[in-house]
C-alpha cells in the first residue's frame, strides 16, 4: 500500500479556535474563486464521507480552505471579516454548486449547532449540514530549511509536454506520474507508459541543488499543478519534499501530493542513438494525414502504417470493418525506403503539443523505436518523443 500524503504526526495548525462558534463575512467573488480552484482536489467518490467536505477555518482576517482526497490536498485562503474565529466543515460539491447560483455582494458563513452551517447572500437564506470538524484528517506542514524556486513558465511548458504520456494503468505504479530531474544547471521531466516517451530539458539556475534532485510527479498532481499555474501571476513557485510528500507554493495556495514510491524506469537506455533515416514535415500536413487515414484504422489498435520513400511520406490504414485509407505528404527524403506501424493517437498527442511549425521524424528501422522532435523553433527547450513500432 502506498504511503499516504496525509499524516496524524504532522500537524500543520492553522487555527487554534476549533470549538467556537464560527461567524464570518466575505465577498461572492472572493469564496467562489477559491472554491472554484479547490474542485480538483475533493473527493467524490469516497467510503471516507468527511473527504466529500471542505474544511473552513476562520481566524484574524481570513478564511482558510483545505480540501483533501488523502492522497492530495489544497489548501487556499481569502480576506474575510471574522467576527468569530473557528472552524467546520461544509459538503463541498453542494458549496460549491449553491455559491456559482448566488448573486454578487456579501455572503454570511456561520456555524450552528450539531454541526450545520448557516448561509446568508442577500434575500437568500441556506443551511447545510456539516460534520465533526474533528474528523477532518490532519496534513503534513510545509518542511522548514530552503525550498526549490521554480519558474512558473518553465514548469507549465514542462507539464504539458509530458502529462499525456503517463501511464493510465494503475497496475503499473512507478508509471502513474512523470519524474522532475532538477540539477543545479537544468531541469528535466519525462514521462512514459511503455509504450512511448515524452522528455523535455531546458536550462535554468537552481544555486542550492547539489547533484541531481529526482521526484516522481503522480498525474493527479500534475493535474491540479498545471491548473493552478494557469491561475497565478506568480514568476515562481516555491517547491520542497519530505519523506512523504511533494509541496508546491504557488502564492498564497499550497499544494500537497504523495509521493510516488519505487524506481522509474532507467529512460536513458531507451532513447535512440542511431536513428539515421530522418524526414522534416509540417506539422499541419502531418496532423491532418493521420486524422484522414486513422478513421478507417483498427478501433482496438488504431496503427497506421508510413511509408518513406524518395521524396514522400505516404500513409495508410484499412480494417474489415471501416475500408481503407491513404495520404501522402511531399517530402525531401533522399534515403533507403522504410516502411514501420505506429499507433495513431499517439502520433497525434505529440503533434497536437508540438507548438513549432515543423516536425522532425528519426527512424533506423521497422522494428526499433521511433523519435519525433520540433524541428526549428526555440532552442530554449530540448524536447523528443520516443514511440515504440507496432506490427502491421
Amino acid at each position: 500500500m502506498p504511503s499516504s500524503g496525509v499524516s496524524v504526526e504532522n500537524v500543520e495548525k492553522t487555527s487554534t479556535a476549533t470549538s467556537a462558534a464560527m461567524d464570518i463575512q466575505l465577498t461572492h467573488a472572493e469564496l467562489l474563486r477559491e472554491l472554484t480552484a479547490t474542485q480538483g482536489v475533493v473527493e467524490r467518490k469516497t467510503t471516507i464521507p468527511i473527504l466529500s467536505n471542505f474544511l473552513f477555518e476562520a481566524a484574524g482576517d481570513r478564511l482558510t480552505i483545505t480540501a483533501t482526497d488523502l492522497d492530495l490536498s489544497l489548501r487556499t485562503s481569502c480576506p474575510a471579516t471574522v467576527k468569530k474565529e473557528g472552524s467546520c466543515t461544509i459538503p463541498a460539491r453542494k458549496l460549491y454548486e449553491y455559491v456559482k447560483l448566488l448573486p454578487d455582494g456579501p455572503i454570511t458563513i456561520k456555524q450552528l449547532e450539531n454541526h450545520w452551517v448557516q448561509i446568508r447572500a442577500g434575500r437568500s437564506n441556506t443551511k447545510m449540514v456539516g460534520m465533526a470538524r474533528a474528523n477532518f484528517p490532519a496534513l503534513p506542514a510545509f518542511p522548514g530549511g530552503t525550498a526549490t524556486k521554480l519558474p512558473v513558465s518553465v514548469l507549465k511548458t514542462l507539464i504539458s509536454k509530458t502529462i499525456f504520456a503517463i501511464s493510465n494503468e494503475e497496475s503499473r505504479y512507478t508509471l502513474n506520474g512523470a519524474l522532475m530531474v532538477i540539477k543545479a544547471e537544468s531541469i528535466a521531466m519525462v514521462a512514459t507508459d511503455g509504450h512511448r516517451l515524452a522528455h523535455i530539458e531546458t536550462k535554468a539556475n537552481f544555486a542550492g541543488v547539489n547533484g541531481e534532485m529526482k521526484t516522481l510527479v503522480p498525474r493527479k498532481a500534475m493535474n491540479e499543478l498545471k491548473s493552478l499555474l494557469d491561475q497565478t501571476d506568480q514568476e515562481t513557485i516555491e517547491f520542497a519534499k519530505d519523506d512523504s510528500t511533494l509541496f508546491f507554493r504557488i502564492g498564497g495556495r499550497l499544494l500537497t501530493s504523495r509521493q510516488l514510491t519505487g524506481q522509474f524506469p532507467n529512460f536513458e537506455a531507451v532513447l535512440p542513438r542511431d536513428n539515421n533515416k530522418a524526414v522534416v514535415v509540417s506539422c499541419e500536413d502531418l496532423t491532418g494525414s493521420i486524422q484522414r487515414v486513422a478513421q478507417f484504422a483498427d478501433e482496438r489498435s488504431g496503427a497506421i502504417r508510413m511509408k518513406l520513400e524518395k521524396d514522400e511520406l505516404r500513409l495508410s490504414s484499412s480494417s474489415t470493418e471501416a475500408g481503407e485509407s491513404e495520404d501522402s505528404i511531399e517530402t525531401s527524403y533522399k534515403s533507403d525506403p522504410l516502411i514501420i506501424g505506429f499507433n495513431s493517437q499517439y502520433l497525434l498527442d505529440f503533434l497536437r503539443v508540438t507548438s513549432t511549425g515543423e516536425v522532425r521524424l528519426e527512424f533506423k528501422d521497422s522494428q526499433s523505436a521511433g523519435q519525433m522532435r520540433p524541428e526549428g523553433g526555440t532552442d530554449d527547450y530540448k524536447y523528443r518523443y520516443i514511440i515504440m513500432p507496432m506490427r502491421i
